[in-house]
């Protein structure tokens, strides 16, 4: 068992960038865009947030358990290579189509909650701040549902603050909006 776990551990550390990036794409979708379910799409998102997700996955400040063996032992610069590769990849809509009234109500309770002074005109992110256009429904609503719940380790609390108190119904009708855009 010892030996099989240290074989594996040598073969992580001997993986080339790009079976790196052939492992993301596993989960987040070959060319960035998730087609599995509660997965965020990866592609177009910006560098520095892919980046400093990564870290912040790696160092164990946001645990990530699917994602804890997958980040161990990468070093700094796949980490920069990893997410400049991602932020090249285009952003496509995601599989799950958008129900055109919760992309309306979603629209106002996102005008109403300043969504595009962090995220943009367009919810395409910027920096630190994730492109939510074109995220997966069941992703953005899982995620939205945890912030709330505070349930999200290692996140930005200023999140939490603006989508306290909305309800399930509010947060479905955000994440049907974002991934119109």
């Amino acid at each position: 068992m010892l030996a099989a776990l240290f074989l594996w551990a040598l073969s992580a550390q001997a993986q080339t960038l790009n079976q790196r990036i052939e492992q993301c794409g596993a989960c987040h979708g070959a060319d960035g865009n998730s087609v599995m379910e509660k997965i965020p799409s990866l592609a177009g998102q910006p560098e520095f947030f892919v980046l400093n997700q990564l870290i912040l996955i790696r160092e164990g400040v946001r645990p990530i358990e699917a994602m804890q063996d997958v980040v161990k032992g990468l070093k700094d610069e796949d980490i920069v290579a990893i997410a400049a590769h991602f932020n090249k990849l285009v952003a496509r809509p995601a599989g799950d189509k958008p129900d055109p009234a919760m992309v309306e109500r979603g629209s106002l309770l996102s005008t109403k909650l300043r969504c595009t002074s962090c995220h943009g005109p367009a919810l395409t992110g910027d920096q630190q701040m994730p492109r939510l256009a074109k995220q997966r429904i069941d992703y953005m609503a899982a995620a939205l549902k945890d912030y709330r719940d505070n349930k999200r380790k290692g996140a930005d609390t200023a999140m939490t603050a603006v989508i306290y108190g909305l309800n399930d119904a509010d947060i479905d009708a955000i994440a049907h909006y974002a991934a119109s855009r």
